[in-house]
């Protein structure tokens, strides 16, 4: 039977237990990293040459994207974080690394492959003077999306095979720029498993791939490409998650629907949990897929119910989605919001031990 939506646990009970004991957990993130460039501007005029607004600069910033915005969740909720992926030799890359270090977070697992710029998503806002909201004009995305050099592969994968040896979870952040190569999945997923380390897996496609991890987290879309089909309503979606459970021989399948909100399925229990979304206003739905794996993975090796740790994914995403751009929502924000909200309790189960 479908559980009904729910929230599965009390105001600041729970929920604040949990953000306390994964603190300083060991998190190992393999995968493509991204520099996110935001650049501001106020509307000026139209372009003599062209019909196009003109935008006199206002401001830039350059924030982590794809598994590194995975990995600045991570540390901004208490995580001890390794990064493992590849960079350009550019200036953007060296600036992405330097405030990559900067937060905390160990990179020596982070190569430098001259023949490939850093992937680059820069993001083109207008806002007016005395407007706070601001509309995206255009994205410029500059990437080299070539599987990688061997000569990179094999300090990558020399790396990764201490590294596993240290850490308490891996998450696969797999954005389809090429590092995310076969020789990387076999130096992890069959060395993971035999250790008991938890693998979760945030891929946008080739959820084959990482066959027996142990956590996905599609979003419909992508769960709906690896199904062959569409998934329509709550039924459907409960039914194309646990079909992937089966296929891809996991303990948990995590499905996020943005404004449908998640549905959850798990090896240990029948149905699903199907998850309500936030009502609050979405500015920027950019970088909340990465909120909810990080989140979830942390609550997970806490010891959390699924349902529960599901629950707090699904709130910090409605902290990231609430400004624009990408964002590493803290501990702090995600009690703050737990406890301001005082989300009702429904009956839940033991917590699952890790």
């Amino acid at each position: 039977m479908t559980a009904a939506k729910r929230s599965v646990y009390k105001s600041g009970g729970d929920g604040v237990g949990l953000i306390r004991q994964w603190q300083g957990r060991r998190v190992l993130v393999i995968g493509d990293i991204v520099a996110d460039e935001h650049v501001t501007g106020r509307p000026h005029r139209i372009a003599r040459e062209a019909p196009v607004l003109v935008l006199e600069h206002t401001g830039s910033t350059l924030n982590p994207g794809g598994a590194t915005n995975v990995a600045a969740n991570l540390v901004a909720l208490g995580a001890r974080v390794a990064l493992a992926g590849v960079v350009g030799d550019d200036q953007t890359g060296r600036k992405l690394v330097i405030g990559l270090r900067d937060r905390g977070m160990d990179v020596a697992g982070v190569m430098v492959d001259p023949s490939r710029p850093t992937t680059t998503k820069t993001r083109i806002w207008a806002a007016g003077a005395q407007q706070q909201a601001q509309q995206l004009v255009v994205r410029l995305d500059r990437l080299d999306n070539r599987p990688l050099d061997p000569a990179v592969i094999a300090p990558l994968v020399a790396y990764l095979e201490h590294a596993i040896l240290e850490t308490d979870a891996i998450v696969i952040s797999d954005y389809e720029n090429g590092v995310i190569h076969p020789e990387i999945i076999e130096a992890c997923l069959p060395v993971a498993r035999a250790r008991g380390v938890t693998v979760v897996v945030d891929a946008h496609g080739g959820l084959a791939r990482f066959r027996g991890a142990t956590i996905f987290t599609p979003n419909q879309p992508e769960a709906e490409t690896e199904l062959g089909h569409s998934l329509t309503g709550d039924a459907g979606v409960e039914t194309g998650a646990r079909t992937l459970l089966d296929r891809l021989d996991a303990k948990a399948i995590l499905i996020t629907r943005g404004q449908e909100g998640m549905t959850l399925v798990t090896r240990d229990r029948p149905g699903a949990f199907h998850i309500a979304a936030h009502t609050m206003p979405a500015v920027d739905p950019t970088g909340a897929g990465d909120t909810v794996a990080a989140t979830f993975t942390l609550a997970w090796l806490a010891g959390a119910d699924a349902s529960i740790a599901a629950t707090l994914a699904n709130t910090a995403a409605s902290i990231a989605v609430s400004q624009a751009g990408t964002i590493a929502v803290t501990a702090a924000e995600l009690r703050q919001t737990i406890a301001a909200r005082r989300l009702p309790h429904a009956s839940t189960p033991p917590p699952r031990r890790p």
